[in-house]
């Protein structure tokens, strides 16, 4: 592996500034960063879902094959004002920033494969590159990524665990939105004729196990939004949370607890709640004896390391193909820290997981 290209399309990947749902910059580097080799590169109609500028982009290897290679191409954060620092063993940023390891490490890894099979003309399988949109916020990229129904199974670079580490299992995601509706009376003069929905989402909150439920299960509320004046008992209280479990029927008794739990506290104060929630990605777990995970566990040993399948209490867009029904494993590739100013990837890391890709789609001797 071509140690300086590495490094050198990863300090051009992430000098693109592409926040969700401004993913053109970055997709037209990719289209022409690939513009110069003969493959079949297109862009579904994904933005009608997902609000984004640009679509998936999608480049298909011969007929496109049976599986797919994907990465996203947006960061939590801009990388506009990245100043990365190339060390011996590592690139960092300067500190400032982030440096968009997440995920210009996986767009790197899958661009350099591209060019290096078609400058090298590699003997490959047929097989299919995905780069999505909107992973860091609604998963709604992958969610609504145009692929063939041949696409069987798919190998995501997205994991910041190092190299030879695979995620094979991950937890769902229940995101709720709630709001208790009080009575506004003056705080001062009459709150006895007020209905305190800010107490009442208080007592609520102390009657449940937030934060780790069990070893594999947490609930979280994020976001608190109550009042309109000092002097006003709060009318309205508003609530934005989740449930995560690796067991989709908990997340859903779990979810059910917390409702059950504010309606009580409602009712007994003379309160009214309404409450939304949706999956924002489900749970999954991929068979040791499927093909994703037998295909991984070969590519990271031919790579020279020792497979480990492990689990991740995060989401991403293998959380959202293998509830397409399409087995996904996401691979770890070193993108270290993500979203902190701390971020950083191991030049080695950078080598091992294209070393990985190669392993994926080359042809069997």
């Amino acid at each position: 592996m071509d140690k300086q290209r590495l490094i050198e399309i990863f300090l051009q990947a992430i000098r693109v500034n592409a926040l969700s749902g401004n993913e053109k910059t970055v997709a037209d580097f990719i289209k022409s960063f690939l513009s110069a080799y003969a493959y079949n590169i297109s862009e579904d109609d994904s933005p009608q879902f997902t609000k984004s500028d640009t679509g998936n982009l999608i480049c298909k290897v011969g007929t496109g094959g049976d599986f797919l290679l994907l990465s996203h191409m947006d960061t939590a954060r801009p990388t506009i004002d990245t100043k990365p620092v190339v060390l011996e063993d590592r690139i960092v940023s300067s500190g400032d920033t982030v440096l968009g390891v997440d995920n210009r490490v996986g767009v790197t890894v899958l661009l350099f494969l591209l060019e290096k099979i078609a400058k090298e003309k590699i003997p490959v399988k047929d097989f299919t590159v995905a780069f999505t949109t909107c992973e860091e916020t609604t998963l709604f990229g992958s969610k609504h990524l145009a692929v063939s129904e041949d696409i069987n199974r798919c190998f995501v670079f997205d994991s910041g665990y190092r190299p030879g580490n695979f995620i094979y299992s991950s937890c769902g995601a229940i995101g709720f939105t709630m709001q208790i509706h009080g009575k506004a009376s003056h705080s001062g003069i009459s709150p006895e004729k007020g209905i305190n929905s800010l107490q009442v989402a208080a007592k609520a909150m102390s009657k449940l196990a937030l934060g780790r439920i069990d070893e594999n299960s947490t609930m979280n509320i994020g976001v608190l939004k109550s009042g309109s004046a000092v002097n006003v008992i709060p009318e309205l209280t508003e609530l934005e949370g989740e449930v995560r479990s690796f067991d989709l029927q908990k997340a859903e008794n779990y979810f059910e607890q917390l409702v059950k739990t504010f309606t009580t506290e409602a009712d007994a104060a003379g309160a009214k709640i309404s409450c939304n929630h949706f999956w924002d990605f489900k749970p999954y777990t991929i068979s040791e004896d499927s093909k994703v995970f037998t295909e991984t566990v070969s590519a990271i040993t031919e790579a020279g390391l020792t497979p480990n399948p492990t689990i991740s209490l995060g989401g991403s867009d293998a959380n959202s193909l293998n509830g397409r029904g399409i087995p996904s494993v996401n691979l770890g590739i070193g993108a270290q820290n993500p979203h902190s100013n701390d971020e950083f990837v191991f030049i080695e890391d950078l080598i091992k997981s294209a070393e990985i890709a190669l392993a994926i789609v080359k042809k069997d001797k």
